[in-house]
């Protein structure tokens, strides 16, 4: 992604260390004996008693669940051309481990193992749920392979631990790779992944024209989406640093070359929350929690889908969530938002979208409650002293009125009902433009005059007037100054020699590669589309822009090129249409498979040793970067080589090239480490940086 290191010293970092370094630190609590916490809290259940959470017949099942550990659920990234062969393999090898390790365990001589079971309401099969826990990996090999196998399949961006509830928002929201979507508080980017992978659902090697823009209030956290995104590769993704309940208006250029603002086709709230939905996961909130914290996030999660709505186009979707079981964090949030729309905005029923999950509709009738769990039914009984906490919007509407609100349609999912977390999801149409919302306005073009730089004159959204709440400072910028976003031009100095030697067609772009450097030599080029291109120079100035482009080209200074570029990995699925078929070299399997396997990267195999037809394709190709392509009937498998003097070598990371033997059905035992058997290889984890260092050094001074 186009991001680089910014190497500044940071002094709060500094004094970190020193306190560390000087033993003035916090204590290290490694030593101490582990204290099971005591899943109880009085409170909590006095106040979902109180709100009839579910049926009083199912109290007892409700508790009992929420005090036991939460599954392990992953989805396959249903984007890629090979989900399909790696689900394959998944359920054929992999889930035979999971079942010797079960009864391996459980001491189960010949009986029964229940297998792993897939959700039923994610589309085509791709995600699954495994009833285990850490103390068994640690205790069972086969169980052991599954965990190694798992973690090297999410480095490699094939598939994704992820909760279960948690994949439901952006399946509701239904994108679509035309779509322009917004996920308002996106990080840590599970969710942010599935809006991409749908947005890459359509036409294989087709760049979208739509986009996803992730945006997150916290610096820190932004950087963890960026990391999320890289796995996917996808040059339609924009990371964006803003207070989502005063996200700006951003500036779109239209087919004519106008300036509008623009609006979204689709948008995600899934709001900042109480998180106790979370408690089967996170058992420290049974000590935490009190009402208090739902009470003071509802005004803020209000503002957040107001906002929201604000920026959804006529005829859009939001999808507003949490993973908290409070209706004041839910639906009397909705019930708001839906009486302030005033006929803008309505709930749908989306329960079609996920057939086969169990859930209850949302509540029409709720409590509020003081932080001691005194109960509430309308704000006359609330004392003076909780005045400020407590709110009469937050009360539900009287019965006549709250019927029309459609409450109903809302998805509430308990943990007991399929042995899941809890969750609370609502989809909204947006039919009309909001009371306060005015007709649109074409923004004032911005003129500069030749040789001045461009100023940002425009309030941010924080210092003007909004319709809610206190007015709020100018937002203090907060992390590392990022380096500019540098678009090529058609007359760019090194353009023409990339062109030339990836034979590069004309309908490849120039203008959507990028680099992040004003001045010396390109090191990392970047690529994205053209409406990612167009977003983010017409709002750098609007909104603090983190991250965007996938790495395309990277300089490597090899005598024997005549390119001073070569590929990287990571855009190839971009840029591969675009490629003549001069950097080509279709491959057997059984070459493949030994380039894949080749553990030394400053020995790659000798053109000779390959077979026969690969020798001919590549006898006559020039030395430096190319593309390898290996097709059946199942499955093709596109990758970037390097094609030396006299030999041939994949330049792929130690994640991508186990993936790929996985999927070709070969060993991949010399990049795996057993904890069972001694003398073995380092994990994927510990080998990768060391593997990618060597490879490129061996690259850039072969046969010197």
């Amino acid at each position: 992604m186009g991001r680089r290191n910014n190497k500044k010293a940071n002094p709060f970092a500094q004094k970190k260390r020193a306190k560390k370094q000087n033993g003035l630190g916090r204590p290290d609590r490694r030593s101490e004996p582990y204290v099971e916490i005591v899943r109880e809290n009085e409170l909590f259940c006095k106040y979902y008693k109180a709100q009839n959470i579910c049926g009083s017949d199912e109290w007892e099942s409700f508790l009992t669940t929420l005090r036991t550990d939460l599954p392990t659920t992953f989805r396959v990234t249903g984007s890629r051309d090979e989900a399909t062969a790696l689900l394959d393999i998944i359920k054929s090898k992999f889930f035979e481990e999971y079942v010797k390790g079960v009864a391996e365990l459980r001491n189960i001589d010949g009986g029964h193992v229940e297998m792993p079971k897939c959700l039923p309401w994610y589309p085509n099969g791709f995600a699954w749920q495994l009833q285990l826990t850490r103390r068994d990996i640690r205790r069972s090999e086969p169980l052991f392979k599954l965990h190694n196998f798992l973690i090297a399949e999410t480095n490699a961006g094939s598939i994704s631990r992820q909760e279960a509830v948690s994949m439901i928002p952006p399946i509701v929201l239904q994108v679509q790779p035309s779509d322009k979507v917004l996920d308002m508080c996106a990080a840590p980017g599970s969710k942010t992944a599935q809006l991409i992978e749908a947005l890459h659902s359509g036409k294989e090697n087709e760049t979208p024209t739509g986009f996803v823009v992730a945006n997150d209030l916290d610096n820190n956290r932004c950087y963890m989406l960026v990391h999320q995104a890289k796995r996917l590769n996808s040059p339609c993704f924009v990371v964006t640093n803003h207070d989502s309940a005063f996200f700006p208006n951003l500036v779109e250029t239209t087919a004519d070359g106008k300036r509008k603002n623009l609006k979204f086709d689709k948008i995600l709230c899934d709001v900042p929350c109480s998180g106790d939905g979370t408690l089967r996961k996170n058992p420290d909130i049974w000590m935490k929690w009190n009402t208090a914290q739902g009470n003071n996030l509802h005004g803020v999660q209000y503002r957040i889908l107001r906002r929201g709505a604000e920026l959804l186009a006529v005829g859009g979707r939001v999808v507003y969530s949490t993973c908290s079981l409070n209706p004041i964090e839910n639906e009397a949030v909705l019930q708001r938002i839906i009486k302030d729309a005033e006929g803008a905005l309505e709930i749908v029923d989306a329960s079609e979208l996920v057939p086969g999950l169990k859930y209850i509709p949302g509540l029409t009738d709720w409590k509020l409650a003081s932080k001691e769990v005194d109960i509430f039914s309308k704000f006359e009984e609330v004392p003076e002293k909780f005045h400020t906490v407590i709110r009469p919007n937050m009360f539900p509407l009287p019965k006549e009125e709250i019927a029309t609100i459609g409450l109903e349609k809302c998805i509430r999912v308990l943990p007991h009902l399929q042995n899941t977390g809890a969750f609370f999801v609502a989809v909204l149409k947006k039919n009309k433009l909001l009371p306060w919302e005015k007709e649109e306005v074409e923004p004032e073009p911005e003129t500069v005059a030749d040789g001045e730089e461009k100023k940002d004159d425009t309030p941010s959204t924080d210092e003007k007037s909004v319709p809610w709440g206190p007015q709020r400072k100018k937002r203090r910028i907060q992390g590392y100054k990022e380096d500019p976003y540098v678009f090529f031009k058609d007359n760019e100095d090194v353009w023409d020699s990339i062109k030339t030697f990836y034979e590069l067609n004309d309908s490849f772009n120039v203008k959507c590669l990028l680099t992040r450097c004003l001045v010396g030599k390109k090191k990392n080029i970047y690529f994205c589309s053209d409406a990612i291109r167009d977003l983010v120079q017409n709002n750098e100035n609007a909104v603090k822009i983190i991250n965007t482009g996938v790495k395309t080209f990277v300089r490597c200074d090899n005598k024997h090129m005549k390119c001073p570029f070569r590929l990287a990995q990571e855009g190839l699925l971009t840029v591969n249409p675009f490629i003549g078929d001069v950097r080509r070299v279709n491959l057997q399997k059984e070459d493949l498979v030994k380039l894949l396997q080749c553990t030394d990267p400053t020995k790659p195999p000798a053109i000779t040793e390959l077979d026969e037809k690969t020798q001919a394709r590549v006898v006559n190709l020039d030395p430096g970067s190319c593309v390898l392509r290996y097709a059946d009937e199942k499955l093709t498998l596109s990758l970037v080589g390097w094609r030396g003097t006299s030999s041939l070598r994949a330049y792929t990371d130690v994640n991508d090239t186990i993936h790929m033997l996985r999927l070709l059905d070969a060993d991949t035992s010399m990049f795996e480490k057993n904890k069972f058997k001694k003398d073995e290889v380092a994990t994927p984890e510990e080998t990768e940086n060391a593997t990618d260092e060597v490879v490129v050094e061996a690259v850039e001074s072969e046969d010197r």
